[in-house]
């Protein structure tokens, strides 16, 4: 597309980054299934190796069809760049491995999916990295928490399992005040409810695996730049603006400018670490992107009129959803996402934790999976599975206690979905 006009979300959702095949004129994105590329002469090679010249040699590196979707993300999240993975876990360990080192902390909210708990409190102590876990509600307690060795900050913005809403803005300041840059997951709520750049995010991180493909066929990842930071501000991120040996003392900030965390998130991240996206992914990804303002719009209006229903249940002792006027969080909801706060939201139930396995096992449209953000309504027990391996503590503060349920709500008819659940509920609650 053109640099002209400024092109509204449902345009750019279908055409940014893509343009016709040049060999064969195919007007949707082709999936380059090549391992390796052609160079023109040797010199080409070279440029390349080098970071001299911009395009494509092995595929865990860089891909055409990987390509389109970098760039449409890009977009859609107002940054500079992007760098797609092989899963949302992937991308958490790229965001994250140009800034940290042996002795390096990350603060992190105590409101995250429970896999990402478990990778920032156990796998990441493998690299000698190690996390804070705090309230961000309290911007103190977060203040409090940064100390000379931190390295990042990072949040959700619509939270899993809860839907708990984080005030991107107010976290940003807290980092940015203390130098920091502040990594945003925006799985939740894609960048058709919040644009967490706009907020002040240095960069967002996605499982595209969920709301963006939206059909539940692949896994992917992807770090988006804002390319907004100064790395170059301090000495803390010497990855970024010191020399780096394996490129013949180059500084990727010096040398890249806005694009630095891009390409090293290339050069580096993905040479040296391998998180691959395939292009068949990155192909269905894309694909889902395409409808991503549409299914969104019907995933909040159904999770609204089913949350509304289950609060008014007596089988059922509370909702989370911040899309609900009773929320603790409505009135952030209304002021930084005011196209609705997504399809995610738990639901504890009276009769506690063996109602919810029965109910989970009652359930017919609902499908009993461990992903969300599917076209189909889909639900788990947190307390058993995702967030099995965490601590009963953890569990209450992610908002994963045993007597809670979470729900992903999908693009069926809502009528339906509420009968299911009524019946679900009778045969476990009675």
């Amino acid at each position: 597309m053109s640099d002209g006009p400024t092109y509204g979300f449902d345009t750019l959702q279908i055409h940014a980054g893509a343009r016709p095949d040049p060999a064969t004129g195919a007007r949707q994105t082709p999936i380059y299934q090549s391992t390796a590329y052609v160079f023109r002469d040797a010199d080409h090679a070279a440029a390349l190796f080098n970071l001299q010249e911009v395009g494509y040699i092995y595929s865990r590196l860089t891909n055409p069809t990987v390509a389109v979707l970098q760039e449409r993300l890009a977009t859609l999240e107002g940054g500079v760049g992007a760098v797609c993975c092989s899963s949302g876990h992937a991308a958490q360990i790229m965001a994250l491995f140009p800034l940290m080192g042996p002795g390096k902390n990350v603060v992190a909210s105590t409101r995250l999916y429970g896999g990402t708990v478990t990778q920032f409190s156990q796998t990441i102590k493998r690299f000698g990295w190690s996390a804070k876990f705090v309230d961000f509600d309290d911007l103190d307690a977060l203040r409090d928490a940064i100390d000379d060795d931190t390295r990042a900050v990072f949040c959700e913005s619509v939270a899993n399992p809860g839907g708990y809403v984080t005030d991107v803005r107010a976290v940003a300041d807290v980092a940015d005040a203390a130098g920091l840059p502040l990594i945003v997951d925006n799985t939740s709520a894609t960048p058709y409810l919040c644009q967490p750049i706009s907020q002040g995010a240095t960069l967002v991180v996605h499982s595209t695996t969920k709301y963006l493909t939206g059909n539940g066929t692949v896994t992917g990842g992807c770090i988006v730049d804002s390319g907004k930071f100064d790395w170059s501000a301090s000495d803390k991120f010497p990855s970024l603006s010191a020399p780096e040996p394996a490129y013949h003392g180059l500084k990727f900030h010096e040398t890249f400018g806005n694009l630095a965390f891009t390409f090293h998130g290339i050069a580096i991240g993905l040479r040296d670490l391998g998180m691959t996206m395939n292009p068949q992914a990155a192909h269905y990804t894309l694909m889902g992107i395409e409808t991503l303002s549409l299914r969104m719009q019907r995933h909040v209006e159904n999770a609204v009129k089913v949350a509304t229903w289950l609060e008014d249940d007596p089988r059922v002792d509370y909702v989370t959803y911040a899309g609900l006027p009773s929320s603790p969080y409505a009135d952030r909801a209304r002021r930084c996402y005011p196209k609705g706060t997504g399809g995610l939201f738990t639901v504890a139930l009276k009769g506690g934790y063996d109602a919810c396995v029965k109910f989970v096992d009652s359930l017919e449209i609902f499908s009993h999976v461990a992903n969300l953000g599917d076209t189909r309504s889909l639900v788990i027990h947190s307390a058993s599975t995702t967030h099995r391996q965490l601590t009963p503590e953890q569990q209450q503060a992610a908002g994963a206690g045993p007597n809670v349920v979470r729900i992903s709500i999908g693009i069926e008819d809502a009528d339906d979905l509420i009968r299911d659940l009524d019946q679900a509920l009778a045969k476990a609650c009675g």
